[in-house]
């Protein structure tokens, strides 16, 4: 009978303490709670934002928690047609954060479902804002604009869901693959035609240069020449001067120089070879004075012979 007693106490007390921690509930700093009673908010403690142990009570009600923190959704390529029929590549997100649990878990039960529905959100939104803008706009001008814009749009519509939009961005804007080829590919060929046109003032500066080069060479060359050929004709002149002048005073021996000049460019090794006869006049100084003369009469001698 007392064992049985005390397993009926010992169930009781597990059962209590069952019940008591099925009444505790924690909510974390970064969460908010929403105690609910049948699927309808508990009145006066539904919402519960302040972190630390909670209780409710078992099995009538239950608790569901979400994110306190700020949360974000990303939208994949959405193809625009801008104002100016440009059709654009649109990669952009926005963040937001719940501010009505009870409504949020009333329109969207959880952040999947939030995020499938502001997904749909931001790509109309920045439809609408972008198709009233030109590509210029979109891609430099005005895109801060634009943003802010897609952000109040997204944020009127996000309310309906418990939810407020604290930011939205547009991250990158592309043209389309194909037009991107289409685009690069004149860019290229801009480049190349650009290429191409240095190249040629660069070849033609180069024969400029080069046409410059050659006529400077001949003009320096002419006129070196010019100066070379006006010494050695004052060399020659003076020469000349002096062989008159020396002549002047003493033609025997102005003329035995000469022929002894006209001796050792004739008698050069090798390199000559005519015939004359010895008594010839060519070797009238190599005659002996009293020698007859090349045409058969007695040579006189002369005074260079005399020496």
């Amino acid at each position: 009978m007392k064992n049985g007693l005390y397993f009926v106490v010992a169930l009781l007390a597990l059962l209590g303490l069952a019940a008591l921690a099925g009444a505790m509930f924690t909510v974390e700093q970064t969460e908010q709670a929403l105690v609910l009673r049948f699927g309808e908010p508990v009145a006066g403690r539904g919402l519960i934002t302040e972190p630390g142990l909670h209780f409710k009570i078992p099995l009538i009600e239950n608790v569901v928690t979400f994110d306190n923190r700020i949360l974000d959704v990303e939208s994949p390529n959405l193809e625009v047609l801008a104002a100016d029929n440009q059709r654009l590549e649109v990669d952009s997100f926005i963040r937001y954060r719940i501010v009505d649990a009870l409504k949020f878990y009333q329109s969207v039960n959880s952040v999947l479902g939030a995020n499938n529905q502001l997904g749909s959100v931001l790509n109309s939104a920045v439809r609408r804002v972008l198709s009233e803008a030109n590509q210029q706009q979109i891609v430099k001008d005005e895109r801060a604009t634009l943003m802010a814009r897609i952000k109040e749009q997204a944020d009127t519509e996000a309310r309906r869901f418990g939810v407020q939009v604290v930011d939205a961005r547009i991250r990158r804007v592309d043209l389309p693959q194909q037009i991107s080829e289409k685009v690069f590919g004149r860019m290229q060929t801009e480049r190349q035609r650009e290429a191409a046109e240095y190249r040629a003032q660069g070849s033609e500066q180069a024969q400029k240069i080069t046409a410059k080069a050659d006529r400077d060479v001949v003009v320096l060359k002419a006129e070196a020449q010019q100066k070379a050929d006006q010494i050695k004709g004052e060399g020659d002149a003076e020469r000349n001067r002096i062989f008159a002048e020396a002549f002047g005073k003493d033609p025997d021996f102005f003329a035995f120089y000469r022929s002894m000049q006209a001796y050792e460019t004739a008698f050069k090794s090798g390199e000559t070879r005519f015939l004359v006869s010895p008594r010839s006049e060519f070797f009238r100084f190599f005659s002996a004075p009293d020698a007859p003369a090349a045409t058969g009469g007695p040579a006189t001698a002369t005074p260079a012979q005399k020496r």
